[in-house]
């Protein structure tokens, strides 16, 4: 029989895994399905509806962890399902107003849903239990890059054109999916933390409904402003200044691997009919690679210093790798082109295994970065964990917002440039932060 905390465990993975099978294809294909949209009235960009949710989200994260203790992690993370479903809703009859609305809603409910994500997940574990757990979640999420991509490899593989039916149809299928995960949420099962604080409140008969909510209000509040003040305090630490440059690039390749890339396969001329059946493909390729990379180097090198800085380096070279292989056999307008297919021509004849050994690298590489960032995090602030990895979220957001927002205007090797300075600079200084920190240890037992 399953214990009541890993069947709340593996629901809320299943909710995630629909919800973001949802978003996770809709985020990879919008920007191609705004560009195919014969409404002369909309307007709107798939890169700014994404950079306006990541804009939001970065900044949603302050106030989240408050909203989350009053109306408790299950009810949010349903509230947020619903508006996570009515962005995708969006697509099925679109217009600018609703599109940009939307974004900012989803922004709004994303923060909630993962501060709720892991305020549930702690409580409902232990500590022999949380990476057990921490697993069989980021599993289940993973998981949600394949299913639907696989979709969009099956439906558009060889049109050229995508119809408003067929756009109706992907999207209704991905509604349900959506509303399928947000629905899930209202099986989860009371945690005993949770039964602990309604037995309290339930003694409590002198005091009212609204008093009590004013107490819980009140208190997160305070445990709001407490964290805010360790934020700005840790900010100015020497580790975290060092590590920036690397949150920021894993910002950058977010945004270039989840919402570019498959935008500029699409949009190359040379795929021909293949072409937009190839961003499904290409997004299949990246989730296989974040889970290849995520099990090896989460997993088997999560107490190792030495380790630490080697997977970082591997991210480094790897991504580098397909950044020059995408700058060969891209054409270099294809971020750039909305009405047409791209008009330049690359370097190399654009090969379809190429761009999808690239998706594959992007992924892996990714997984290397983020790893290490959370594994680094978790060693040099144990004790403050909870802002460092807002800190972290904060500005991997912000970074990816701006990206989103001038991926439409920069040609595509200006793009990649900058992701290797910036990506060489993270490496070097994450660098430093292991050395230093491998200094400090030699001191101490010294």
């Amino acid at each position: 029989m399953v214990d009541r905390r890993t069947f709340n465990v593996v629901i809320l993975g299943v909710g995630f895994l629909f919800i973001f099978t949802a978003f996770t294809t809709c985020g990879n294909i919008e920007q191609t399905v705004v560009k195919s949209l014969g409404n002369g009235t909309f307007s709107g960009s798939g890169y700014h509806s994404l950079g306006i949710i990541y804009g939001i989200f970065s900044f949603s994260n302050l106030l989240a962890p408050t909203v989350v203790t009053i109306v408790g992690p299950k009810m949010t993370m349903f509230l947020s399902g619903t508006l996570y479903s009515g962005y995708i809703a969006v697509f099925i009859s679109p217009s600018t107003w609703s599109f940009y609305f939307t974004s900012v809603l989803i922004g709004v409910g994303a923060a909630l849903l993962w501060t709720a994500q892991g305020q549930f997940l702690v409580e409902n574990s232990e500590a022999s239990t949380i990476n057990r757990n921490t697993g069989m979640f980021w599993a289940l999420l993973q998981c949600s890059m394949l299913f639907g991509n696989l979709y969009i490899y099956f439906d558009w593989n060889g049109k050229t054109e995508i119809p408003d039916s067929g756009r109706r149809n992907l999207f209704l299928s991905l509604l349900v999916t959506s509303v399928l995960g947000t629905l899930s949420f209202l099986v989860l099962r009371s945690s005993r933390h949770e039964e602990e604080l309604l037995s309290e409140e339930e003694g409590q008969s002198l005091l009212s409904t609204r008093t009590m909510y004013t107490q819980r209000a009140n208190t997160a509040i305070q445990d709001t402003k407490s964290e805010f003040k360790t934020i700005l305090r840790l900010l100015k630490t020497k580790t975290l200044l060092l590590l920036s440059p690397c949150m920021a690039y894993s910002g950058l390749e977010l945004s270039f691997y989840s919402g570019v890339y498959g935008t500029c396969i699409g949009a190359t001329a040379q795929f021909g009919a293949a072409a937009k059946g190839l961003i499904g493909m290409s997004g299949i390729v990246v989730g296989v690679g974040e889970i290849i990379g995520g099990g090896l180097f989460g997993l088997l090198c999560k107490n190792s210093r030495f380790r630490r800085t080697s997977v970082v380096f591997l991210g480094m070279v790897v991504h580098f790798v397909a950044f020059y292989l995408i700058f060969l056999s891209i054409p270099n307008d294809a971020s750039v082109v909305f009405d047409t297919s791209t008009q330049m021509t690359p370097y190399l004849t654009p090969s379809v295994s190429i761009a999808l050994l690239c998706s594959f690298l992007l992924g892996l590489g990714d997984s290397c970065f983020n790893t290490q960032l959370y594994s680094i995090l978790g060693h040099v602030y144990a004790e403050q964990s909870t802002p460092a990895f807002a800190i972290f979220k904060f500005i991997q957001s912000v970074f990816a917002a701006v990206a989103f927002f001038y991926s439409g205007y920069v040609l595509l090797m200006w793009q990649l440039l900058l992701m290797v300075i910036l990506g060489f600079a993270g490496t070097l200084c994450f660098f430093v932060v292991e050395r230093t920190q491998t200094f400090a240890v030699d001191i101490q037992e010294y």
